[in-house]
């Protein structure tokens, strides 16, 4: 589980790549679980169906040669300062063809005294 408060407010934020705005009462709590091949298979089916990562991007379609996990992301956002009440999501990853590139989420990898980048944790192995 991750519980995420005190988000930066600046004049570009947004809580998504839609520009939904936040204030500061912004709590965000994303629970993340990782899926059967059944389970990722009947999530993909309820409403997925064709979707990738990124839409409708062919690059990042999903692997169906893939039988193992899928990661199931929920979350639960709650800002009195823009919503009448907190609202849930969910969504289900299957593995992607190809690689999944890696994203780094870090607000700030840049080491000032060093003028190095910030090491980012990786994994050698797919956790699914």
């Amino acid at each position: 589980m991750i519980d995420t408060v005190g988000v930066k407010i600046g004049p570009f934020a947004m809580l998504d790549m839609y520009g939904t705005p936040h204030s500061p009462a912004l709590h965000v709590v994303e629970r993340y679980r990782l899926l059967d091949y059944e389970a990722a298979k009947q999530a993909e089916e309820r409403g997925q169906r064709g979707l990738s990562r990124f839409g409708r991007d062919p690059g990042f379609a999903r692997n169906p040669d893939y039988k193992g996990s899928g990661l199931q992301l929920e979350f639960t956002v709650e800002d009195e300062g823009v919503f009448t009440k907190p609202w849930s999501a969910s969504i289900s990853y299957r593995r992607p063809l190809g690689d999944w590139p890696e994203m780094v989420c870090a607000e700030n990898p840049h080491e000032y005294f060093s003028g190095r980048h910030a090491a980012t944790p990786t994994s050698v192995k797919p956790e699914f």
